[in-house]
């Protein structure tokens, strides 16, 4: 059975590691880019779904780059 809460496109990285263990010392933006970097081509949904996954980080990798210039 699939855990919707945790499913296995986020539990593949080595000795365990899972994505919130890394993104949890992110800020939300960043957090999101490596959530979505990590999981890219691991569900089982196909090439538009690997593309949307990239997508969406590069979204958030913006949204972070704004939001540090808007900083400055």
């Amino acid at each position: 059975m699939n855990d919707p809460i945790n499913p296995k496109h986020y539990q593949h990285l080595p000795g365990g590691i899972e994505a919130i263990d890394v993104c949890q010392h992110l800020n939300f933006c960043l957090g999101n880019v490596v959530k979505y970097v990590i999981r890219c081509g691991k569900k089982e949904t196909g090439k538009d779904a690997e593309i949307e996954d990239l997508r969406k980080a590069a979204w958030y990798l913006d949204k972070e780059i704004e939001r540090i210039q808007n900083e400055i």
